[in-house]
């Protein structure tokens, strides 16, 4: 053998020997991609095929005490586009934003973007949706997204919250009970070639989980009741807001809580945040004479004062601490009874001077003033109790009557059921139970948190109240008929912020009760903010107590515990029949053939539409009872046109 051939053999073995090594990295490496990372690269694939968009996730339904609704999610449509899939965008981005009123510029920028997806408006109504599916436009989709609906609007609107659009909670139960009520949203998914070209809309890849359902204590008609009343009570007083909290005194559970101004949460966008403030937990206050009730617990639990003990109240004016207090009247002896009867701040000023600083604040602290409730809401602010070493003796009678001390309404109306049932302090709450999406039940029980008082210290503050509701009583306007009400009136300055002493003319007046006295079914308090004129409490808030609590209590189906006092109804006078005939053919078609119209005034129903029927006259019929006025006046020409009508009473 040659070399040359030799060297030619020495070659093809040498480029054989490459095309095997060659041969066997390919096929390792095809091992490698086909079945040792095939998952890895399959997963990696899609996410470059395909762009996922989460959905909004559906939160579960919160209910009253009753099962009835007040937070629900409902199915509504999203509208997105794929821009590489819309052949003349300023054509389709005039339509969409004429059928969804959104500015031309933004949604043709939102169509023209190099993304391969981009949303048009979320959760649209069912007339924007019907709208945009008529154009029949190619590359605009449609989606099913969950919207957040309130279907009693304001009715306890501070407490529920409201969500946002994606669509977590916001403020109140929806805000602190989030996580249990959001659940898992769904995916949409879009799909692409590899020039990221659209390649048609896909569908939700996971449905996603529902939240859970919440059960409040509130009940939906005491706070509609509670709301309406608190409204009108604060337009009465022509005040700039109040609030109304109505618990369950043996359990300690939020049967209703509103404030004014309030809000409507299905159009949350046209209210301030400053109305979206839950001011029951919020917004704290000098409390007035409502403190009078636990300063004379507290004493009387000490056992230094009884309720006959009297204290001379200085005709009205007396000096302490080098300052001077008041009273409304000129005063002399009173017993611990009337001290609170009629609201007397010397009376109570001597009493905590016999109970001293260190006590006092110790029962303050119990009747849970100065920390937060727990009732689980969110923005609760736990008030102001100063230290008693830094109390001088005119802080200490202030305190008394409730002035340099700052309290929540709803502190107020938890220590107030204190003494309704019993001395026993109970933890307020708003949720009662959660369900979740397979039935699973967490219930909250009522907390006992302690015993401030005793069952018969209890019973004679509650003596005590019942007797500041009845006559001689500051607040006898907080009687209703057929119950024995026990409360305490508060009328207290409010601090101006300017000059950080007490304001002049802005006070804050309040209530604080429970009904029915012998046996509390319902605390409610009612707290009247800066009330125009007239701001004392017996005369501003104890009359919203009392129709509050006599429409809850007709609503509850609480039996009157007292008789009713029957009104005496005038007789109803005597009404002559008038005759109808002669009054038709002497008014109504006189000898110049003019149509008048006839005197109805006494008229009974049947009457009117006898001479109706007559006549051919078309009149529009208003109330009941007899005819008491009508327009046009007797005799006068009935024209083409005119208004007709005619006004019926009951005769008083």
């Amino acid at each position: 053998m040659n070399p040359s051939e030799k060297w030619v053999r020495i070659r093809i073995r040498l480029i054989g020997f490459c095309f095997l090594i060659v041969f066997a990295l390919i096929t390792a490496r095809a091992f490698q991609l086909q079945i040792l990372s095939h998952d890895e690269l399959e997963k990696r694939a899609e996410r470059q095929r395909q762009r996922v968009i989460p959905l909004t996730p559906q939160r579960g339904t919160i209910f009253d005490r009753n099962g009835a609704e007040v937070a629900v999610s409902v199915e509504v449509d999203s509208i997105f586009v794929e821009p590489s899939r819309i052949s003349d965008p300023p054509h389709a981005a005039r339509a969409l934003a004429s059928a969804l009123s959104l500015p031309y510029g933004e949604v043709l920028r939102k169509i023209e973007t190099q993304r391969n997806f981009a949303w048009i408006k979320r959760q649209v109504s069912v007339r924007e949706a019907a709208a945009v599916r008529e154009l029949g436009l190619s590359g605009v989709g449609f989606t099913k997204e969950h919207r957040r609906f309130y279907p009693n609007s304001e009715i306890g609107a501070q407490v529920i919250g409201f969500t946002g659009l994606d669509p977590g909670g916001l403020e109140g139960v929806e805000l602190q009970y989030n996580a249990v009520i959001l659940g898992e949203g769904g995916y949409l998914v879009t799909e692409r070639d590899a020039l990221g070209r659209g390649l048609g809309p896909g569908n939700p890849v996971l449905k996603g989980r529902r939240g859970s359902d919440l059960y409040l204590t509130l009940d939906k008609n005491l706070q509609y009741i509670a709301q309406k009343e608190l409204a009108a009570g604060v337009r009465e007083a022509r005040a700039i807001g109040g609030v109304v909290v109505v618990l369950d005194p043996a359990t300690g559970a939020v049967l209703a809580m509103a404030s004014q101004p309030d809000f409507n949460p299905n159009a949350i966008q046209n209210y301030r945040p400053s109305q979206w403030r839950n001011r029951a937990i919020c917004d704290t206050f000098e409390p007035g004479s409502t403190f009078k009730p636990f300063l004379v617990a507290a004493a009387l639990n000490e056992k230094i004062i009884t309720p006959h003990d009297v204290f001379h109240c200085e005709n009205g004016a007396f000096r302490i601490g080098g300052r001077t207090i008041h009273d409304n009247r000129r005063y002399g002896e009173l017993s611990v009874t009337d001290i609170l009867k009629v609201s007397s701040n010397i009376g109570v000023a001597k009493i905590a001077k016999i109970l001293e600083r260190e006590r006092f604040h110790s029962y303050i602290q119990g009747f849970g003033f100065g920390r937060p409730s727990g009732i689980r809401l969110p923005g609760e602010v736990g008030g102001l109790v100063r230290r008693p070493s830094q109390w001088f003796d005119i802080d200490l009678a202030a305190i008394s009557f409730g002035q340099g001390i700052s309290v929540t309404p709803l502190q107020l109306a938890v220590a107030t059921a204190a003494i309704a049932n019993g001395g026993y302090l109970m933890t307020p709450y708003v949720v009662h139970r959660i369900v979740d999406e397979y039935g699973q039940m967490t219930t909250y029980e009522p907390t006992l948190v302690r015993q401030v008082v005793s069952e018969q210290v209890a019973r004679q503050v509650r003596d005590m109240m019942i007797a500041a509701t009845e006559q001689g009583g500051t607040g006898t306007l907080a009687a209703v008929p057929g119950f024995r009400a026990a409360g305490k009136t508060g009328t207290a300055q409010k601090v101006d912020p300017v000059t950080g002493g007490y304001s002049v003319d802005k006070r804050v007046a309040s209530f604080a009760g429970f009904i029915p006295a012998e046996d509390p079914r319902l605390v409610i308090l009612v707290v009247i903010d800066e009330p125009t004129g007239t701001s004392y409490g017996g005369l501003v808030a104890a009359p919203v107590f009392s129709r509050i609590a006599a429409q809850s209590l007709r609503y509850l189906d609480v039996a009157p515990t007292h008789p009713v006092p029957q009104r005496e109804v005038p007789p109803m006078p005597e009404v002559v029949p008038l005759p109808v005939m002669t009054v038709a053919s002497a008014e109504i078609v006189p000898e110049d053939g003019v149509l008048r119209m006839p005197d109805f005034i006494g008229m009974s129903y049947r009457q009117v539409l006898q001479m109706m029927e007559r006549t051919g006259i078309n009149v529009r019929l208003e109330g009941s009872g007899r005819v008491v006025e009508q327009n046009p006046r007797p005799g006068q020409t009935v024209q083409f046109g005119t208004e007709v009508w005619v006004r019926f009473s009951t005769p008083t």
